[in-house]
């Protein structure tokens, strides 16, 4: 294969074509079997470091046995299965995604990223192509850590004990909202090593890495609504989060109290809200990155009532951005708008800090090579950011250059209606291959 990716022939290109398309039976098994082993009646129901998520994983340990691909599995359950290269002295390629689900979630999310490796590889194998270096297909434990355990935690459990970046505090304050035992436990009972998390080196040496690629579907409707089977992704959206915020004002009569006298915690938030939204909509236009969401508002259902001035209210506020300068701008706005609308409307908003999560920038040259590749592969292609989380975040904050694939999908994500076309995922796992053959 060349080296240069804009020197692509078209009979490379109709090679990889034929190579991803003759591959697919290899895809379509994976995701027959282990969503047919991993359902919940609604969903998948693949939870981290249950006996689920153990199904799964052995299933594609059975199909890359059949691959011929060396295997092996670290303490924390991640599984990796290695395509040798020409040179298996120099840096190889490390892809893959998660195996496991949000409750009655959709088959594809995570897994479509595993089966795209082992689906690559297949590729690659049936095109007589041995890739230049060692291609390793990771399986990754418990991204989805946080749709089962509350408490403090930042989720990608098996992504970052294997790079070492996962504080061991997490294992003990993760509380699984189930059986409300920690994630520790659960950890040790599925067979593993949480102990190992506490040495601080994890599991995966980098410098055998010459980066991570990650295909993943779109959760969001950009593709569908575009009409492009694939988009290369420019940068993972960091996150602040006010979680527990809280406006206090005072109840008081609904008919008695005149308006200037009350202390109303409703309409104060609201004000708060409203402009919020009002500077992120001028932060879009003078060209910034950002979503903001208040996913959760309440007042105390005990207490509220038609008759009265409501006084206390409940919310959260989520900010995310590919810019970190964005997300500091709008934490400082929302702190010094609540501040001024406590005085003048008489109440007092405990903010509390936002958890910050630094926007992870996909690698500038792996995107130029994919974006090159699409276009000698025939595949309509355009940049785009993720709004929401994957493992490839973790491999960048701990200094391997990564980058992703998206895959259109139709209804969204982290619901059992995802519906990824196989004619997409075969384009997007083409230039996969194509990127890992280089």
């Amino acid at each position: 294969m060349p080296t240069d990716p804009a020197s692509a022939l078209p009979q490379a290109a109709a090679r990889f074509a034929d190579a991803t398309r003759a591959a697919m039976p290899v895809a379509r098994e994976l995701f027959e079997t282990i969503g047919a082993a991993t359902g919940d009646g609604v969903g998948m129901a693949r939870e981290p470091y249950s006996e689920n998520e153990q199904k799964a994983s052995d299933l594609l340990e059975a199909k890359a046995r059949e691959l011929c691909l060396e295997l092996s599995t670290d303490a924390f359950g991640n599984l990796y299965m290695t395509l040798p290269g020409a040179d298996r002295s120099a840096p190889g390629w490390i892809t893959g995604s998660h195996i496991d689900s949000v409750p009655s979630g959709g088959n594809f999310d995570g897994l479509a990223g595993v089966v795209a490796g082992l689906t690559a590889v297949a590729a690659l194998r049936a095109a007589g192509i041995v890739p230049a270096t060692d291609i390793t297909v990771m399986g990754v434990r418990a991204e989805e850590a946080s749709a089962w355990y509350a408490g403090a935690h930042g989720g990608h459990i098996g992504s970052r004990s294997a790079l070492g970046i996962l504080p061991p505090a997490e294992l003990d304050s993760a509380i699984n909202t189930r059986s409300g035992r920690p994630l520790r436990a659960h950890m040790a009972d599925a067979g593993f090593s949480p102990e190992r998390v506490a040495l601080g080196h994890g599991t995966l040496d980098l410098s055998r890495y010459r980066g991570w690629l990650e295909l993943h579907i779109e959760q969001g409707p950009v593709l569908e609504r575009l009409g492009l089977p694939v988009g290369v992704v420019t940068a993972i959206r960091g996150s602040a989060r006010a979680r527990s915020c809280r406006c206090t004002g005072a109840y008081t009569h609904s008919g008695a109290v005149p308006h200037e006298y009350r202390s109303d915690a409703v309409l104060a938030t609201v004000e708060l809200v409203h402009l919020i939204e009002q500077e992120a909509t001028r932060v879009r236009a003078s060209g910034g990155d950002l979503t903001c969401t208040v996913g959760k508002l309440f007042t105390d259902a005990e207490l509220h009532s038609i008759t009265k001035v409501p006084g206390q209210v409940d919310f959260c506020l989520e900010y995310r951005s590919q810019e970190r300068s964005v997300l500091d701008h709008m934490a400082d706005f929302a702190r010094g708008q609540a501040t001024r609308i406590a005085a003048e409307r008489r109440v007092a908003f405990e903010l509390g800090s936002f958890s910050p999560q630094d926007p992870a920038t996909m690698d500038p040259g792996f995107r130029a090579a994919l974006n090159q590749g699409a276009a000698a592969l025939g595949i309509p292609a355009m940049d785009i950011p993720s709004g929401a989380g994957h493992d490839a975040q973790d491999f960048v904050h701990a200094g391997l250059p990564a980058a992703m694939i998206f895959v259109r999908n139709a209804n969204g994500s982290h619901n059992a209606k995802e519906a990824m076309d196989y004619a997409d995922f075969e384009r997007g796992t083409r230039l996969l291959a194509w990127m890992m053959a280089q």
